[in-house]
């Protein structure tokens, strides 16, 4: 069964940088878009960045646009988040997700990770 396990979370001040790693196993990564979705206290969980399997088009939110940085690495089985320029209101538990097709935007993901907490605090 897939499995995908998110790392790279910690505690960063205001414009500070982290990269977010998620490791995907037990399927053909290449096969699937993936994404990266976030939720903050009390409030619901909203897209953040999406990829095509082969890493050529990727989608952001608009609060993110310019900041961060989707990618992934099919030889890893691996996608990225680099999230720079980081403020308060990026602070979440952000979530890796994957959608078995090479059709994207997949429009839904069927496949989660267990999140990462990331902390914007001065």
């Amino acid at each position: 069964q897939g499995q995908l396990v998110e790392s790279g979370g910690g505690l960063v001040r205001p414009g500070g940088s982290l990269r977010l790693s998620c490791a995907a196993s037990g399927w053909s990564f290449s096969d699937y878009s993936m994404a990266w979705f976030r939720q903050a206290p009390g409030q619901e969980r909203e897209f953040v960045a999406e990829i095509s399997w082969s890493g050529r088009n990727t989608n952001y939110a608009d609060s993110v646009k310019g900041r961060f940085t989707i990618s992934r690495d099919n030889n890893k089985n691996t996608v990225y988040l680099q999230m720079n320029s980081l403020e308060f209101e990026d602070t979440a538990v952000y979530y890796c997700a994957g959608e078995g097709t090479r059709h994207f935007p997949p429009g839904e993901y069927d496949l989660w990770g267990q999140g990462t907490q990331v902390t914007v605090s001065s």
